[in-house]
């Protein structure tokens, strides 16, 4: 955002968030007419809490707010008081409809009719404290900040963005902002954001086994190529058909799970053995395109003994 006066700048934020909650309107409709949640709305509680609360609602609660109480305009028993209360209102209602999407395929139709009220309650306060902002407390504020006070904050302002997100933080706002209002059709791969020498590392920093076969049953990728591994690979098992990988009593098997994953009939297969004076974990995962389309699948096999023996707690703190 390039706007060079501070309220100028929040009310163009309130113009993305108000797209948002356009969004969450139409499909909060959606899913009380018994339509499964969709990703459109997801992103839009996604965004609506990334972008509308810790980014716009901060820059208010570090810099505006504190500036307009110097200059005399009072925070309990004043307007700034209703801001700081709706701002929370509206924090706890979206972290709770983003807590129940984390497991929405088992929850009861009681709790969706609770999810769609939060999200309904959320549209109202925020709708209204969009509208108290934009016309009384920024009008109150244009009365007693100065120029020297507006370039703080457009500084203040710009300076939470790039901390945050970096100089691309305008970009990145659209595009998430893109992603809620066209849901599949604006989604993009996060991998892109790596470049091959990350990704590369990443995959071999992994503290487990992986193994990716193509869509033609061909071993086509797998990591810690120079490393100890549990199974021994060398590079010799690129471009071999997975049966030929596998003992001849397993063959079966193999193509059991690789016909299963084609076809749709399984979802993944677990195994585990005793190996090496350890409990070893095998996992298959049919791997899919965006579509659905199958591409292929992924092994991964981890020494879980350690996992087995784990007791109590190790909090990060300690």
């Amino acid at each position: 955002m390039k706007h060079d006066k501070w309220d100028e700048y929040l009310v163009a934020e309130h113009e993305m968030i108000e797209r948002a909650m356009d969004v969450m309107k139409a499909e909060l409709g959606n899913l009380a007419a018994g339509k499964p949640v969709p990703l459109k709305l997801q992103r839009a509680v996604d965004f609506l809490l990334q972008f509308g609360d810790k980014m716009h609602n901060t820059k208010e609660e570090r810099f505006l707010f504190p500036l307009m109480e110097e200059k005399g305009i009072p925070v309990e028993g004043g307007p700034i008081a209703v801001m700081l209360a709706e701002h929370q209102a509206e924090r706890e209602l979206l972290g709770r409809m983003q807590l129940a999407m984390s497991d929405f395929g088992n929850i009861s139709d009681d709790e969706i009719k609770n999810f769609v009220h939060d999200g309904l309650e959320y549209l109202d306060v925020r709708a209204n404290h969009i509208w108290k902002e934009n016309d009384v407390l920024y009008a109150m504020g244009r009365k007693v900040l100065s120029d020297g006070d507006n370039k703080s904050l457009i500084e203040s302002f710009r300076g939470i963005d790039l901390d945050t997100y970096g100089p691309r933080a305008d970009e990145l706002f659209e595009k998430m902002l893109a992603e809620a209002e066209q849901g599949q059709a604006a989604t993009t791969s996060l991998i892109k954001n790596l470049s091959y020498e990350q990704l590369d590392a990443i995959m071999e920093t992994l503290p487990f086994e992986v193994t990716f076969v193509d869509a033609d049953d061909a071993v086509a990728y797998f990591n810690r190529l120079d490393k100890e591994k549990i199974f021994v690979r060398t590079r010799s098992v690129i471009g071999r058909k997975v049966q030929m990988c596998h003992p001849a009593q397993s063959v079966d098997k193999v193509s059991k799970i690789v016909t299963g994953f084609k076809d749709g009939t399984m979802e993944n297969a677990d195994f585990w053995i005793d190996f090496k004076g350890d409990k070893v974990l095998i996992r298959y995962f049919p791997v899919r395109d965006s579509e659905g389309k199958y591409m292929g699948v992924l092994e991964v096999t981890q020494n879980i003994g350690w996992i087995q023996s784990i007791e109590g707690e190790k909090r990060l703190v300690d």
